[in-house]
């Protein structure tokens, strides 16, 4: 039986998607290049390089302030909450591609796994005290208390900040544009890179490593190599897989920012 819609959720979906189709009423260059840092800032630096390799995965290690500064770019992204999102993660990599306990896995459907579990959850998967236990390590850490309840801050601060400086047109590419393609980025590889591409890895899943969603997403599609090692905080494994995320973790450990790296 299909779970009740979130509404909330459901409405802020569709008026930012709305929203990013009438940004191309507004087309310009410094509108482009806004909504394409905005995107890498928040998807490769916040979500690839912050929630991911290193709240979840544990990939690296960094100083309080380098992990509070990924943080707050990873809500750029408006995926919500550290907590929220690393607990999904972690029970993902737990239960993956297990039927009704992964919680975005294609057996399930396909537009379930790319955004269909969002629109309807499984209130067994959003049960507070069920994501709790999966990030008590978070929840000891104040900020990460502090941040569930604010991550929407920053996003509303830079939309107020573009609302200032170019009114509307640049509110809607730098919130919406970006917020958009980093969701749809994301939900790939949950959905896409279960289901089309080549496994490397035998592994207990339906995993698969993806050029075109790698591109997408600065190193997160080689999906296959990452399940088979998911502490590693390289994706790409050969020289010809772009793996951005690893490029910019190696940047880090170059000028003393990130250590204990696992590559």
């Amino acid at each position: 039986m299909e779970h009740p819609i979130n509404r909330a959720a459901a409405l802020w979906i569709a008026v930012l998607h709305v929203g990013a189709l009438a940004a191309l009423f507004f087309i310009s260059w410094s509108h482009i290049i806004l909504a394409v840092a905005v995107y890498t800032v928040a998807g490769s630096l916040g979500i690839g390089v912050g929630y991911h390799r290193l709240l979840t995965h544990r990939g690296f290690k960094t100083y309080p302030w380098v992990e509070y500064t990924l943080t707050v770019c990873a809500s750029l992204a408006l995926q919500g909450a550290a907590l929220s999102w690393v607990a999904a993660h972690r029970i993902h990599h737990r239960y993956s591609d297990e039927p009704k306990l992964d919680p975005h896995t294609p057996k399930d459907g396909r537009w379930w796994s790319h955004m269909d579990w969002i629109l309807h959850p499984d209130p067994e998967t959003f049960d507070k005290a069920y994501r709790e236990k999966w990030v008590r390590d978070l929840l000891r850490r104040a900020f990460f208390r502090y941040q569930n309840r604010f991550w929407w801050l920053p996003m509303v601060t830079l939309g107020i900040i573009c609302l200032f400086v170019g009114g509307i047109p640049t509110v809607l590419w730098g919130v919406a544009v970006p917020v958009v393609a980093t969701w749809h980025s994301t939900w790939l590889v949950n959905s896409a890179t279960h289901m089309w591409g080549s496994r490397r890895f035998e592994t207990k899943d339906e995993s698969r490593n993806n050029w075109w969603v790698a591109l997408l997403t600065f190193g997160e599609g080689w999906h296959n190599n990452h399940h088979w090692s998911p502490t590693r905080a390289r994706h790409g494994f050969k020289w010809y897989e772009i793996d951005v995320n690893w490029y910019v973790i190696k940047f880090l450990q170059s000028v003393g920012l990130a250590w204990e790296v696992k590559s």
